[in-house]
């Protein structure tokens, strides 16, 4: 399918923001970034919520649609930005009747709705501390992050507090109020209805004077060992929201811009609220999950100039084939299509030119960056499948790394940093606005993403990566274990948690295997305990298996929970008992295993007998399958 030149003119008609990219490195200097960015009236500092709506409705532009919601079954809002200013704003005043103090932490358990922009931006004018969870997470994973972020209030569906939370709540002393979304009448007992504390809590807040270094937004992050990582970041990170939304989506005055993720992912909240926001463009906000017939609808029907999804939801479309209803509609709006949250394909790439009648640009960065450090800007050339280049104002450095992927060190114990054309680990000179200021209680983790080198410090990305003659970035390889999962980042330890609090599981370990849909997919190894061992008697463990699956599927939510599990006598591991995951999902890929100097003694085998499968779904010959796709 080939698209009309009459489309090609109005994209043309749009100059990018960034036309000549290594005259912006030279000239750019995150002071005049700043200066972009009005601030607090009175010099009273630097508020995510302002910069994002009040600022605009004190310049006279509080008319403009702030908001398009599209509700699942085809309703169509629209809400202004003095609009969402004044809801925002009083949510911010019931939070302050509430007594809920500055700094203390909101959590949001919402899907794409109004409600969730309302208790985002007004906990932010309240200088609450915000932390945005997938709702797609079962019980275990949301009250895991209440309970390290020590939240204070919850805001959430009552349907999603009825199923998720509420008999957990007696294990969440620091929660003091759960706030759920309607009228009084569909609140569940020991909550407050949203509607009513809007309201009743006045308008016209003054949000007090608040500092660019002040605690703003908690996104956790998952790491391979341990619990998840709670990064922090500041109100000061809208400097880069605001840049890397003008250079690298490309916002424009009176744009329509639709970023697909779930408000629980760090683009949610940075692209899907922030960003765009401080632009002042229109954000479509779809209620709706995947569906391309539907997708391709809101392209054309929205005028959609600026969309940012993902590699998951582009493999989606492309398996759908080409006869999906609106594929061929004309979008002559549609400038730009941007791709982030892993590696984006070539043929990825590609498939939009010759579908969409323009490339995707991918872009890389992660939550502890807080915004985007690596594009493939509209005005550059694309190279399938690269990251892209630097944002101007982010110096990125390769670091050495040895044959076991641990890191290159001098006798000063400053990391190697390698020049020209080259292959290590992503490293980023600090500082920069968005830069996460903390993990949660974990300084040491904190302190171990940081290195020293050539007079400055750089964080580690823990992200391999290949820089070409001209400076593009290729990613090669995560370092670490973390799966990524149709957008949901998880990590093996939290799975493997909860498959052991199943009464037959004495052991687990989790580990990825690509999927040409997800992008990865969850799998596990269980060692069952002796009892459960005894009692099957050498028969099939089957039952067993359906059991933990359905335990892990409870508890993770469908989304991230094993689509498979086997059986084997022991785990790899090392010598001091950590799980070697590489080693079992290379025995099921059928790829080597590389060093086993590590390995303790006798797991090289018993690691791999596997006694049954199961995959969660229908029985084959003692294997069951799931039937729905992520």
């Amino acid at each position: 399918m080939h698209h009309t030149t009459d489309q090609t003119v109005a994209r043309a008609t749009v100059a990018p923001n960034l036309v000549d990219y290594e005259a912006a490195r030279t000239a750019f200097d995150w002071a005049d970034a700043r200066a972009l960015l009005a601030g607090l009236p009175d010099g009273a500092g630097c508020n995510i919520a302002w910069e994002a709506l009040d600022r605009h409705v004190a310049e006279g532009r509080g008319g403009q649609v702030a908001l398009r919601l599209l509700g699942r079954a085809g309703g169509r809002r629209e809400v202004t930005y003095a609009e969402l200013a004044e809801q925002s704003g009083r949510f911010a005043a019931g939070l302050e009747q509430l007594q809920v103090a500055a700094g203390e932490v909101v959590v949001v358990v919402c899907g794409r709705q109004l409600d969730l922009f309302v208790a985002v931006l007004g906990a932010l004018k309240r200088r609450c501390v915000v932390c945005p969870v997938f709702s797609a997470f079962g019980p275990e994973p949301i009250a895991t992050r209440l309970q390290l972020s020590s939240a204070a209030v919850l805001v959430t569906t009552p349907d999603l507090y009825r199923r998720k939370v509420a008999e957990r709540r007696g294990d969440l002393p620091a929660l003091r109020h759960v706030i759920v979304t309607g009228d009084a009448a569909t609140a569940p007992d020991g909550t407050l209805a949203l509607d009513p504390l809007l309201a009743g809590a006045p308008a016209g807040y003054r949000i007090a004077p608040t500092s660019a270094d002040d605690p703003a937004l908690l996104h956790f992050t998952s790491g391979t060992t341990g619990t998840p990582k709670g990064a922090v970041h500041v109100h000061g990170a809208v400097v880069a929201h605001h840049v890397t939304a003008r250079l690298v989506l490309d916002l424009h005055d009176g744009d329509v811009v639709w970023c697909t993720a779930d408000p629980g992912w760090v683009t949610g909240t940075s692209y899907g609220i922030i960003g765009p926001l401080t632009c002042g463009v229109t954000l479509v906000v779809d209620e709706a999950e995947i569906d391309p017939a539907r997708w391709y609808a809101i392209l054309a029907d929205e005028a959609v100039d600026v969309w940012y999804t993902a590699p998951t939801a582009i493999r989606m479309l492309m398996r759908a084939g080409t006869d999906v209803p609106g594929l061929d509609r004309p979008r002559p709006h549609l400038r730009l299509a941007c791709s982030v949250g892993e590696p984006l394909a070539p043929d990825a790439v590609e498939w939009g030119e010759r579908h969409l009648g323009l490339p995707f640009h991918d872009t890389w960065w992660q939550t502890e960056t807080g915004g985007i450090m690596v594009a493939n800007f509209r005005s550059m050339p694309i190279r399938p499948g690269s990251m892209g280049r630097p944002l101007p104002g982010i110096e990125v450095a390769l670091v050495a790394c040895d044959d076991e992927g641990d890191l290159v060190r001098t006798p000063a114990g400053e990391v190697v940093l390698l020049d020209g054309a080259a292959q290590g680990m992503l490293a980023l000179r600090t500082p920069w606005p968005s830069m996460f200021r903390s993990y949660l209680g974990a300084p040491d983790r904190y302190a171990a993403c940081f290195a020293p080198a050539a007079g400055a410090t750089w964080y580690l990305s823990g992200d391999v990566v290949r820089r070409d003659r001209d400076g593009y970035l290729w990613f090669v390889a995560r370092a670490d274990d973390v799966i990524k999962t149709s957008g949901h980042l998880i990590g093996p330890f939290e799975v493997e948690r909860v498959l052991v609090e199943h009464e037959a599981v004495a052991e687990a370990g989790v580990y990825a295997v690509p999927d040409p849909v997800a992008g990865a997919l969850v799998h596990a190894v269980v060692v069952l305990t002796t009892d459960t061992v005894e009692r099957l008697a050498g028969g099939d463990p089957g039952e067993v298996l359906r059991s933990v699956m359905a335990h892990a599927r409870r508890h993770l939510g469908a989304s991230v929970a094993p689509r498979q599990i086997l059986v084997a006598d022991d785990l790899p591991k090392t010598r001091s008992g950590k799980i070697l995951r590489r080693v079992l999902r290379a025995r099921e890929l059928g790829l080597p295993v590389g060093d086993l100097s590590t390995l303790e003694t006798g797991a090289v085998q018993t690691g791999a007998v596997q006694t049954g499968a199961v995959q969660s779904g229908a029985v084959q010959s003692g294997a069951v399958e799931t039937g729905a796709r992520p």
